[in-house]
C-alpha cells in the first residue's frame, strides 16, 4: 500500500511496513499472503485467535438481532453479561466501557464519589512508577511515566506516586495526608502485573500488605486487570492468585476477543456508596452487539477450558524462553502466558521485533528494552515450538 493511500491516517503510532487483511487460528495473513505466528494478540486483546467459528457465529447472530439500544433501556446480553463478569471477578455491579482507559476514568470517578460521600474534600489517590493505565487525561494522571505525561500537562494534581513492590513508599504517602485536615488517600490504583513497563508482577506480599493498609483506612483498592486479566495469568484475574480481593476492578482487551468492550466492576459496598444516577454514562457502553461477544468469550472460555490450556502452555512458554543463551538477555520474566524478555542496550527491540516479523513471527515491545509476548491462549506446544524457533534464529542475528 502506498504512502499516499495511507496518508488520511494520523501518524501517532510506530507502524510497521506490513498490511494485515485477515487471520486464521492463532495466524495472520497480510495483502501479499505472508503468513505470521501471532504471539501478540492485537496487544492480549484476541485471546481466542482469529476466526474462531464459535465466536463469529455468536457475533453474527447478534448483528442480525439487535446491535445498539440506549441504556434507557435493558438488554438481554448485558444482563447477561454483567453476571458472568461479576461472577468471574466475584465482586458486585458491572459497568460496561467502550474500552479500558474508559474503564478506569470510571474506576477514578467512583473512587472520588466515594471520598465526596465521606467528606473528604480533597481526595488523594495513589498510584506507581512504571504504571501504565491509559491515555485519556485522567487514566494519564494515574500513569507513572514522564514520557507519556509530559506533553499534556498540568494533569490531575490529586495523584502521588509510590515505588511498585515497595510498601514503605505507600505508607509514607498515607501517613503524609493523615496529617492533613480534608486530603486523605481515598484509593491506590495499580496493575497486579505491570505489563507495559515491561511485565513486571506484583510481589504477594506486597499486594497482601496493600490489601491490609487499603481495609485498615477505608482506602479503595483499584486493580487495573485491562491486560493481565481474563485467564492470561493463569487465573481469571491475576488478583485470584494472591489471596486478596479489589474494591473496584477494570478490565477490557480480552473480555471482548476484538470487540471494543472495557468495564469496571464494584463490591457492593462501593456500588452502595458512589455513583448514582445521571452520574456516569456512555451512548454505547454495554450495547448488546458487545455484551453478546462478552457472553461468548466467559462461554467458549469455559467449553474450551482454556484455563487450563493457559497454565500447561505458559510452563513450555517459560521454558522456551529461558532456554534462549545469549549474553545479550537479561532477565525473562512471566506470568501464565504473558511474557518479557529484557535484552540489554546494546541490542535494539525495534530491531529484533522487525526481524522477526521478516521471519513470519509477530512479537510486541514493552518497557525501556523489553520483547513483550502475549500470545491468543488457544495457542498449542507446537506454536510455541515454532516461536521459539524463530526467535532462536532472529537472536542470532545480533549475538
Amino acid at each position: 500500500m502506498s504512502q499516499a493511500q495511507k496518508s488520511a491516517i494520523l501518524p501517532i503510532y510506530s507502524r510497521q511496513e506490513v498490511v494485515f487483511c485477515y487471520g486464521k487460528g492463532v495466524y495472520l495473513y497480510d495483502t501479499q499472503g505472508k503468513k505470521y505466528l501471532d504471539f501478540g494478540a492485537g496487544i492480549a486483546v484476541n485471546a481466542l485467535g482469529y476466526a474462531h467459528k464459535d465466536f463469529t457465529n455468536a457475533l453474527k447472530k447478534q448483528a442480525n438481532k439487535l446491535l445498539h439500544i440506549s441504556n434507557l433501556y435493558y438488554n438481554t446480553p448485558a444482563i447477561k453479561a454483567a453476571n458472568k463478569l461479576a461472577k468471574a471477578s466475584n465482586l458486585s455491579k458491572v459497568f460496561f466501557t467502550n474500552s479500558g482507559a474508559e474503564a478506569i476514568e470510571g474506576a477514578l470517578k467512583v473512587a472520588k464519589k466515594y471520598a465526596y460521600n465521606k467528606g473528604i474534600s480533597h481526595p488523594k489517590i495513589i498510584a506507581f512508577k512504571n504504571s501504565f493505565h491509559g491515555r485519556t487525561l485522567g487514566a494519564l494522571s494515574v500513569t507513572g511515566n514522564e514520557g507519556y505525561q509530559k506533553p499534556f500537562k498540568p494533569l490531575l494534581d490529586w495523584v502521588e506516586l509510590a515505588e511498585f513492590n515497595d510498601i514503605k513508599s505507600v505508607e509514607e504517602i498515607v501517613a503524609k495526608q493523615d496529617l492533613k485536615k480534608d486530603s486523605k488517600v481515598c484509593a491506590i490504583i495499580l496493575e497486579p502485573v505491570q505489563g507495559e513497563s515491561g511485565i513486571l508482577p506484583a510481589k504477594a506480599k506486597f499486594l497482601r500488605e496493600l490489601r491490609h493498609i487499603c481495609k485498615s483506612k477505608d482506602i479503595l483498592l483499584i486493580l487495573d486487570e485491562i491486560q493481565c486479566g481474563m485467564a492470561r495469568s493463569g487465573t481469571m484475574f491475576a488478583y485470584q492468585q494472591y489471596g486478596i480481593m479489589p474494591d473496584i476492578l477494570t478490565t477490557a482487551k480480552a473480555l471482548g476477543c476484538g470487540v471494543p468492550v472495557g468495564a469496571f466492576v464494584l463490591s457492593e459496598n462501593v456500588a452502595k456508596n458512589s455513583l448514582t444516577k445521571g452520574e456516569h454514562g456512555s451512548t454505547y457502553g454495554g450495547n448488546p452487539f458487545a455484551c453478546a461477544a462478552v457472553c461468548k468469550v466467559f462461554d467458549i472460555f469455559e467449553k474450551e477450558m482454556v484455563l487450563e490450556r493457559v497454565n500447561q502452555n505458559a510452563v513450555l512458554l517459560k521454558d522456551a524462553l529461558e532456554s534462549l543463551k545469549f549474553d545479550f538477555i537479561k532477565e525473562v520474566r512471566s506470568i501464565g502466558l504473558l511474557a518479557g524478555v529484557e535484552l540489554d542496550e546494546s541490542v535494539k527491540i525495534s530491531q529484533v521485533i522487525e526481524s522477526a516479523r521478516k521471519k513470519g513471527l509477530i512479537i510486541l515491545p514493552a518497557g525501556k528494552n523489553t520483547l513483550r509476548f502475549a500470545p491468543p491462549l488457544i495457542i498449542k506446544p507446537k506454536h510455541i515450538k515454532q516461536m521459539q524457533k524463530i526467535l532462536e534464529s532472529t537472536l542470532k542475528e545480533f549475538a
